[in-house]
């Protein structure tokens, strides 16, 4: 697993211990924030006895590598942020079907049509904004209207990374490639480049650019916090089913080459399941608890009001984002 960091959950059940027999450990091959998913796994192995060793990456990166290990993966359950990688393994036809007891857990929006995974996080697509720069009504009605000549210099985004990807997937799905294509080469000429959401909003709360197209958590974790880092930042929420208001989701997915198919469905029941929702609601992530009727974090505005754009998180295309990011010239 060259280039993985990988971390083990000991925590196990009343008695059980590590003696148990390495037939009985998952391997999960995790895209997650660590710290939200050693919480999640902890309380699995708590809840059924059952070893989970985590080995960490990014989207693409552990997607990329489970097409190229096919059958002979290690991996029982595959992770990520973004559904984008979900999807690059689906079509690869590398999971196997979810159980239907788990897909009950979860609303229709944050199943894909193939039902070969599932999400079981959210986040909110957001444009943070210096407000002391900038009123409310100076701000853009659209996500697209950022790609407009007097927004140029004036906006950040992480254009490296799986999250703001996924953020132009969504556009692709809602406005098809070629306006989404115009839309990048605005920004190319608009948009400073920042390595990360945190970067992104560090910026803007220091006045560097004005706007920055990032996910919620990262504002609410730092107000959470000291609010050094977003104290001159406010959100806009776009809503009404813009591309701009595209709410991302963790997928869960049990590989079809694992050799423990049983435990492996186990732990994607758990992750969508009360238990699995109520540790992600109650963590410090603050991203939002989307199944078996577990409410989010009250700090966070709620989901029901997010008035995002409906897509099948089953099309949004990584490798067509990528490509259109690249003759766009922001990669």
């Amino acid at each position: 697993m060259t280039g993985i960091a990988a971390l083990t959950i000991l925590t196990a059940a009343c008695g059980n211990d590590s003696a148990e027999s390495d037939a009985g450990t998952l391997t999960l091959y995790n895209a997650q924030h660590d710290d939200l998913v050693e919480a999640m796994v902890a309380g699995f192995t708590k809840e059924t006895g059952i070893q989970v060793d985590i080995r960490s990456g990014k989207d693409f990166e552990l997607a990329n590598q489970l097409v190229q290990e096919g059958d002979a993966s290690p991996a029982d359950v595959f992770l990520t942020e973004n559904s984008p990688a979900m999807v690059l393994v689906d079509n690869n036809q590398g999971f196997a079907k979810v159980d239907d007891a788990t897909l009950a857990q979860v609303p229709a929006q944050y199943i894909p049509s193939s039902r070969n995974w599932v999400g079981f996080a959210a986040r909110a697509t957001v444009l943070a904004y210096n407000s002391k720069a900038l009123t409310p009504d100076q701000l853009p009605a659209s996500i697209m209207d950022l790609a407009k000549p007097e927004w140029q210099g004036k906006v950040g985004i992480a254009a490296g990374g799986a999250d703001f990807q996924a953020i132009v997937s969504a556009v692709v799905a809602v406005k098809g490639e070629d306006a989404a294509g115009q839309w990048l080469k605005g920004l190319k000429t608009n948009a400073k480049i920042y390595q990360g959401n945190g970067a992104v909003m560090k910026a803007v709360n220091a006045g560097e650019i004005q706007t920055g197209v990032i996910y919620h958590y990262y504002w609410y974790k730092d107000r959470a916090e000291s609010g050094a880092n977003s104290a001159d930042t406010e959100l806009k929420f776009f809503g009404g089913k813009d591309p701009g208001a595209f709410v991302s989701i963790s997928g869960a997915g049990v590989l079809k080459s694992s050799k423990h198919q049983a435990q492996a469905q186990q732990l994607v029941k758990y992750l969508t399941g009360k238990n699995g929702q109520q540790i992600l609601s109650d963590s410090k992530a603050l991203e939002y608890s989307i199944a078996s009727d577990v409410p989010a974090n009250p700090a966070l505005k709620p989901l029901g009001e997010l008035d995002p754009p409906a897509i099948d998180v089953a099309t949004l295309n990584g490798p067509k984002v990528v490509e259109l990011m690249q003759q766009a010239g922001l990669l």
